[in-house]
């Protein structure tokens, strides 16, 4: 079977928010040769017409690409408090025009979009994209847990990087990750870089969601290259030690994380290995494939 990575943003120094036809092939081709075999081209927030314009160009630079599953827009749908490396003034609310104005431009190339369901109009867009096959993840949100389920009846399947950028699962909030759980249709995102999430919560999230753990790499465009200052979208990334975080802050930007290691990680974690191969062939299968 083979693995999938919905979650990726970049690598060797080629970001999928701007590289030329040979940066978007090098950096997918790096990711093949560490373990995933197709992956997904992950956006960070940007103004709509911006989007628009890149989708554009990626469906004319993927053509010759092997290995891309289509485009994933991170935004710009997204709780300000919760925005984590996206660019503040990028986000907006999706309005019937702006969702409609993607789903045109984004026409057999858009895949995978990423909303925080508590922002006006969100429950509406989150039910534009899902009647027009995209799937919806629920991310970098405020959302409570009734927010939370209300998205997932609205046609939202999938939860962006359980843990990060969201409410923590508390004993008597359970908030999105509690709300994911519910939820046998749902699949949760992990990025198992050791860095992320703890690896206790990691062994407990795949006990408690057996075949419902996809796992990604959130990997921005520093992921194989060494530390440094870096960009990600159209702000300034440190990496020190491989944990890249926006500049003068502690707030992480994506990850270096290839598949092959976070596969790694989750061995080491105490998860099991069949558990692991599931999460990075048949669950995000059953993801792209609707089943």
């Amino acid at each position: 079977m083979e693995a999938m990575d919905l979650h990726c943003h970049g690598a060797l120094g080629h970001s999928f928010d701007d590289a030329d036809a040979a940066g978007v092939a090098a950096a997918v081709a790096y990711h093949r040769e560490h373990g995933s075999d197709a992956v997904m081209l992950s956006l960070v927030s940007a103004p709509v017409d911006r989007l628009v314009h890149r989708v554009t160009e990626l469906r004319r630079i993927v053509s010759d690409v092997p290995g891309v599953l289509g485009v994933h827009l991170e935004g710009p749908f997204l709780a300000p408090r919760r925005r984590g490396a996206h660019d503040p003034s990028a986000l907006t609310d999706p309005t019937p025009e702006a969702v409609g104005t993607l789903l045109a431009a984004g026409d057999g190339i858009l895949r995978q979009v990423t909303i925080a369901p508590e922002i006006p109009g969100a429950l509406a867009a989150i039910r534009a994209f899902a009647d027009a096959g995209v799937i919806v993840a629920v991310g970098h949100t405020e959302a409570d847990y009734a927010t939370t389920l209300e998205a997932f009846d609205h046609g939202a399947r999938l939860l962006t990087h359980a843990f990060n950028a969201m409410p923590g699962l508390h004993h008597r909030d359970p908030g999105p990750v509690g709300a994911a759980l519910e939820r046998d249709d749902v699949v949760l995102e992990l990025i198992a870089d050791g860095v992320h999430v703890h690896p206790a919560l990691i062994r407990a999230l795949f006990a408690a969601a057996p075949e419902r753990v996809a796992l990604v790499t959130d990997a921005m465009s520093a992921t194989g290259l060494g530390d440094g200052t870096y960009t990600l979208g159209e702000l300034a990334v440190e990496v020190t030690d491989g944990r890249p975080v926006l500049r003068g802050t502690e707030t992480l930007a994506g990850s270096t994380l290839t598949m092959d290691r976070a596969v790694e990680v989750c061995l080491r974690a105490g998860v099991p290995e069949d558990a692991v191969g599931e999460a990075v062939s048949t669950v995000p299968a059953r993801v792209l494939h609707g089943r």
